[in-house]
C-alpha cells in the first residue's frame, strides 16, 4: 500500500481536484490519499480565529461569508451532476453552520483548533463526493479516528499504528482510502493539529505506521531543487537524496517539504517521492537511505533568524559556561540553530523572538549581550560535503562579495551553514548557484 499526499495548491481548484482523482486511479495498488485544505483556506480560518480572539464578530462574520461564497462557487465546478452538487452543498452548509454558530460562543484555544480543522474536513468530504459521483470505490477515513498526539504534542506512532491497522483490517475489501492531513486529537481527546505543514507529517506518519511501499508528496513543483527557484533563475531538480540531506534542507528553508516529514519515514525506511501534480510525468525527487552520490546537492535559506552574542572575559577557561548559556534557552524552550565560540565570546542563532527579552535579561549577568535581527541562514547541503574536495574553496570564493556573520562547519558531514544579513540573501543564493553548480 502506498501513501499519496496532495497539498493545497494540488486541490485548490475544481479542475485540479479532478486531476487528483485521475492520478490516484492510475493503478490498482492499494493507497491512502491524504489531502490538505484548499489553498488559502487555512489562512482564512486563521483570520476568522483572530477576529474572534479580538471580539470582532463583524469582521469574523464577513470573513466566514467570503469563504463560504468561495466554496459555493467551487462546488458548482467540482460536481458534474445535480445530485452531486446537492450533496456537496449540504456538506458546505454543515461546516459553515458550525462557523456561524461559534460567533455566539466564547473564544478559546480549543475552539481555535476546531476552527482550523474545518479546511481539511471540507476538502476531503468534497473530494469524496466527487469520487462517488464518478463511481470510484473508496472509503473516507476520518483522521480524528486514529491520528493522536501526546501531552507534549508529539505523535503517538504506536497508537496510530494499532488504530489504523484495525481500521484497514475491518475494511480489507477497500483499495482506496481518503483522509485528512494536519488534524488530529490531543491527549485530552480534543481536536488539535500537527501545526503548519502538518499534512506532510500526517502522510509520513501513516506511511511509517503501515510500512507503506512509498510516501508520495504531490505539490506544484517537480521535486526538490538545488536552489530556490523563486529567486534564482537557473535551478535543477535533484533526482536522489538521502533522508539526512533532505532533513537538513527542509529544516534550513526548502519549502517543498516540511522538516518533520522526514523522521517517521526514515524510521521505517519508507522512500519518499516529491512529485508535481501539474507535471505528473516529471521524474521528481526520491528520498531514501541511500544518498546516491557525494558532493553538494542543494542550497537553502532560512529567514527570520536572530543572532545573539555573549561576550565575557570570564569565559576564558571557565568550564560550565556554555552549559549555563544553553540552560537559558532550554528554560524558554527556544531552539538554537547555529553556534560558534571563541575564548571570550559565544554566538548563537534562534528563529523565534517569542521570549527574546527574557532570554537576553537572563544572559546579561554572563557578560555583554548583542542582538542582531534580520539575519538569514544559508545552508549548503550534500552527502559528505565536509570530505568533498575543493567545496570550501569554491564556497568562499563565491562569497567574496558578501560579508559573512557566522560559519558552522563540521557539526554535520552533510551541511555547511553561513549566517548573513537578510539583505544579502538573494545575492548569496545567486552567487552560490554559479560558484557551486556552474548555473
Amino acid at each position: 500500500m502506498k501513501i499519496m499526499k496532495f497539498g493545497g495548491t494540488s486541490v485548490g481548484k475544481p479542475e485540479r481536484m479532478h486531476q487528483v482523482a485521475q492520478l490516484i486511479t492510475k493503478t490498482d495498488e492499494p493507497k491512502i490519499v491524504v489531502l490538505s485544505a484548499l489553498s488559502g483556506t487555512t489562512n482564512s480560518l486563521v483570520g476568522i480565529s483572530n477576529f474572534l480572539a479580538h471580539s470582532d464578530r463583524v469582521g469574523a462574520k464577513q470573513a466566514i461569508d467570503t469563504l463560504e461564497a468561495h466554496y459555493r462557487s467551487f462546488v458548482l465546478q467540482l460536481a458534474t451532476t445535480e445530485a452531486g452538487r446537492e450533496k456537496a452543498n449540504a456538506i458546505v452548509t454543515e461546516h459553515f453552520e458550525f462557523l456561524n454558530i461559534i460567533l455566539r460562543i466564547s473564544f478559546s484555544e480549543a475552539l481555535n483548533k476546531d476552527i482550523l480543522a474545518q479546511g481539511e474536513l471540507l476538502s476531503t468530504k468534497l473530494f469524496s463526493v466527487f469520487l462517488e459521483e464518478q463511481g470510484i470505490d473508496h472509503l473516507l477515513l476520518p483522521a480524528l479516528d486514529f491520528m493522536t498526539i501526546d501531552a507534549n504534542e508529539e505523535p503517538q506512532l504506536g497508537s496510530i499504528k494499532v488504530k489504523l491497522s484495525q481500521i484497514l483490517k475491518h475494511h480489507a475489501d477497500k483499495k482506496l482510502f481518503v483522509t485528512q492531513g494536519y488534524i488530529c486529537r490531543n491527549a485530552r481527546g480534543e481536536v488539535d493539529n500537527l501545526k503548519r505543514g502538518g499534512s506532510d507529517y500526517t502522510a509520513s506518519l501513516i506511511a511509517a505506521a503501515i510500512q507503506a511501499t512509498v510516501c508520495e508528496i504531490w505539490t506544484d513543483i517537480d521535486g526538490m531543487h538545488n536552489n530556490d527557484p523563486r529567486v534564482v533563475d537557473k535551478t535543477v531538480a535533484i533526482k536522489q537524496i538521502s533522508f539526512d540531506e533532505a532533513a537538513e534542507l527542509a529544516y534550513f528553508g526548502a519549502k517543498i517539504l516540511h522538516p518533520t516529514c522526514i523522521w517517521p519515514a526514515q524510521q521505517m525506511n519508507v522512500p519518499v517521492k516529491l512529485l508535481n501534480t501539474m507535471q505528473p510525468d516529471a521524474e521528481g525527487t526520491v528520498i531514501t537511505e541511500d544518498a546516491g552520490s557525494v558532493g553538494v546537492k542543494a542550497v537553502a535559506a532560512k529567514d527570520g533568524i536572530i543572532a545573539i552574542k555573549i561576550k565575557s572575559s570570564r569565559m576564558l577557561l571557565a568550564y560550565g559556561f556554555l552549559r549555563k548559556v544553553f540552560e537559558v534557552f532550554e528554560k524558554y524552550r527556544t531552539s538554537i540553530d547555529m553556534v560558534t565560540t571563541s575564548e571570550v565570546a559565544v554566538s548563537v542563532t534562534i528563529d523565534s523572538d517569542t521570549f527574546l527579552e527574557e532570554i537576553v535579561k537572563e544572559l546579561e549577568p554572563f557578560g555583554t549581550v548583542e542582538v542582531d535581527k534580520g539575519q538569514t541562514i544559508v545552508s549548503i547541503v550534500g552527502n559528505e560535503i565536509a570530505k568533498t574536495d575543493h567545496v570550501l574553496q569554491r564556497l568562499f570564493e563565491s562569497m567574496a562579495e558578501v560579508p559573512v556573520r557566522m560559519v558552522s562547519y563540521g557539526g554535520s558531514p552533510h551541511n555547511i551553514s553561513l549566517l548573513v544579513n537578510s539583505e544579502y540573501k538573494i545575492k548569496t543564493l545567486q552567487l552560490l548557484n554559479k560558484g557551486l553548480f556552474g548555473l
